[in-house]
């Protein structure tokens, strides 16, 4: 019986399209089987949607999966024969327990997306610690603001005497840490397995139970835990609270962790700023009062774009596709209890 891979990574989205130089790559790879390329659109955001009906004929009877997410339709397709999901995202959606106790292994891109994502928060902490959000503003009155940064009502940092908290020192957090200990800052960070530590340099790693004093010893808390049931809400107002005053919140993993509400109230209480790419709801509704607030970054969930994603992605799914078939531990391997 000939065994069938699947190929859905026919993005609507250009950046994140399966180029036809790695779709032929996948398929020379996978010589013996039988690999459909599903040209139909793919939903390159969340959990891959419900699945083109494309998709859902081609996942009948198929032993592996490449797509954004594992569509419910592409699960119930095919039910009893999946073997390995990979999805072409850092996160994985809470749907994804469906697959428990099935047999299934499913790996995700969270390393391909990280250097990415971590340039975005190194520029944004910058744009904040160097006053570009006041002299942005002052262009656009076309005016010259040069008072304002002598006069004492903006102190820019500099980068080195920061302290970086980082939430989350996975993949992204751990490229933030490199990034931030580079230029001198002082990091540490919380993660749900403390054990696992973070880069060399880090002061300290401790657990999720942590987290009110790494908001108490930070001027930034980047956000780059996955959101699971343990860190939904988890930046609360308490938490907020917690932070100097002057500090900085940079949120790149998922909206439903950063309490927005909480944090429109702490920038009221002397919050310096909040860069923002991801979002409760998504798109940020227009009437919401984070589009309007000076202090505020907003970025609409890009921060892991960049012209390097292919090349990133093609090497992980090879080098896993190798080892499917060497019969070896594929790498990024998802938690589905965890949910990561």
């Amino acid at each position: 019986m000939t065994r069938r891979l699947v190929v859905d990574l026919a993005a609507g989205r250009a950046l994140w399209r399966i180029p036809d130089r790695a779709a032929a790559a996948i398929a020379a790879a996978a010589s013996g089987w039988e690999v459909i390329r599903v040209d139909a659109p793919a939903v390159s955001d969340g959990d891959g949607g419900a699945g083109s009906p494309a998709a859902v004929r081609a996942a009948t009877g198929a032993e592996v999966y490449l797509g954004f997410g594992v569509p419910e339709g592409v699960r119930v397709a095919s039910r009893g024969t999946l073997r390995w999901a990979h999805t072409a995202t850092a996160g994985v959606s809470p749907s994804l327990a469906a697959l428990r106790g099935q047999g299934i292994t499913v790996t995700n891109s969270a390393g391909v997306h990280a250097e990415p994502m971590a340039d975005w928060v190194l520029a944004a902490i910058g744009y904040f610690a160097r006053g570009l959000d006041v002299a942005i503003r002052a262009q656009g009155e076309r005016r010259w603001a040069k008072d304002e940064f002598t006069d004492g009502s903006v102190v820019p940092f500099e980068l080195r005497d920061l302290r970086v908290g980082i939430f989350g020192l996975g993949g992204i957090g751990a490229a933030v840490a490199r990034r931030g200990l580079a230029l001198g800052m002082r990091v540490a960070g919380v993660r749900r397995r403390p054990d696992q530590g973070g880069p060399a340099g880090v002061l300290w790693v401790g657990g999720l139970g942590e987290l009110d004093r790494l908001a108490g010893e930070s001027d930034v808390l980047v956000i780059t835990a996955p959101r699971t049931r343990e860190t939904e809400g988890a930046v609360s107002a308490r938490i907020l609270g917690r932070l100097p005053a002057g500090a900085l919140v940079v949120n790149v993993s998922r909206g439903g962790i950063l309490d927005e509400a909480a944090l429109l109230e702490a920038l009221g209480r002397g919050l310096r700023g909040a860069a923002l790419d991801v979002f409760a709801a998504e798109p940020l509704p227009p009437e919401h009062p984070l589009w309007r607030h000076p202090r505020v970054l907003i970025s609409p969930h890009v921060s892991a774009v960049t012209r390097g994603f292919w090349d990133r992605e093609l090497a992980l799914i090879l080098d896993n596709l190798g080892r499917y078939l060497g019969g070896r531990p594929l790498t990024n391997v998802v938690d589905l209890e965890a949910g990561y």
